[in-house]
């Protein structure tokens, strides 16, 4: 008994200490490969193991506002039946002459999230000399597509119409978006117009370049027309109404006029699977628009929340704004 109990712990062992330095794999490739993508752990329940034993560390969502920074809040910018939806802007006080704006927008699903969301980027690239604004817009629960595409369109034709007063340039623009807010995004970014209006109306400001932060591009595509959220959003099956899943797809608005996008997406993503990246990147090559994409290896959805990874991204979104926003 004592001999199979021993050998019992003698594998244990083994495994715990295989377990160990699986663990610590990613980590000591970002060491000896620095600039390179982080890696990551694969599985969610791994991520979180990483966080909770100090692997990996977390963004600060709230990071504290600066000496060297205005914030101007809640911003109305259009009003819907008696119901303000606002925006916010952060610029530095040191500002000498008109800035690049960079705008954020939230994901959530399009059912969640709230534009405080990415203070985290708001705040950092404020303290680099932009001038950074963050919206919000209609959720499903207020209203379905293409509530909050006009929303995210009329937000941006807003701050289109107020640089002067704001101190940004409004010839230098950038898009930012996260999932269901890198989809909104893009969809403002490429020139998106609500075919099915009486009154279409495409958009007068000019952006000079897109972030899209793991967004969903096509929602034609099988995964995507069968997926709850995509459902919930579009609010009909798409045998019953392809015609909005066309409209409301990124893909369905790419031309050789659109700006140079940058596209950050984690190949362990299961929400919205990588092959939507590899589409964009695919589509826009073709067209002869800039892109530039970046894999991140082993990396679920929403993988910036993980500080490594948002240093990262950061770091590729600013090398990114100056090539072309400058």
């Amino acid at each position: 008994m004592k001999r199979v109990t021993g050998k019992f712990f003698k594998v244990l062992g083994v495994i715990v200490a295989l377990f160990i330095i699986l663990m610590l794999i990613p980590r000591f490739l970002s060491v000896i490969n620095p600039g390179k993508p982080p890696v990551g752990y694969h599985f969610k329940a791994l991520d979180l193991l990483a966080v909770g034993v100090g692997l990996e560390r977390l963004v600060d969502r709230n990071p504290p506002l600066t000496d060297d920074i205005e914030e101007i809040k809640n911003i109305e910018y259009k009003n819907i039946n008696g119901k303000p939806l606002q925006l916010d802007i952060y610029r530095p006080k040191n500002l000498e002459k008109p800035a690049p704006l960079l705008v954020f927008i939230h994901g959530g699903g399009w059912r969640s999230g709230q534009r405080s969301d990415y203070r985290v980027y708001l705040i950092p690239f404020a303290q680099r000399g932009y001038v950074t604004a963050t919206l919000s817009y209609r959720l499903i629960k207020d209203s379905v597509y293409p509530a909050c595409v006009e929303d995210a369109v009329d937000a941006i034709e807003w701050l289109y119409r107020n640089g002067d007063r704001y101190g940004y340039d409004t010839g230098r623009i950038a898009l930012i978006g996260g999932s269901a807010g890198a989809h909104l995004a893009m969809l403002a970014g490429y020139g998106w117009r609500n075919t099915a209006a009486d009154s279409a109306t495409g958009k007068t400001y000019h952006v000079k370049c897109v972030v899209d932060i793991y967004g969903p591009v096509d929602l034609t595509t099988e995964y995507a027309r069968n997926h709850r959220l995509v459902k919930d959003f579009i609010a009909h099956p798409c045998a019953d109404k392809p015609e909005l899943y066309r409209e409301a797809s990124p893909a369905a608005w790419l031309d050789s006029s659109d700006p140079p996008t940058l596209i950050l997406h984690g190949t362990s993503d299961e929400l919205v699977p990588l092959s939507q990246s590899e589409l964009l990147e695919q589509q826009l090559q073709s067209l002869g628009v800039p892109v530039e994409f970046y894999r991140l290896p082993l990396w679920p959805h929403t993988m910036d929340i993980v500080q490594r990874v948002n240093d990262y991204c950061r770091n590729r979104m600013d090398e990114f704004f100056r090539k072309y926003l400058n």
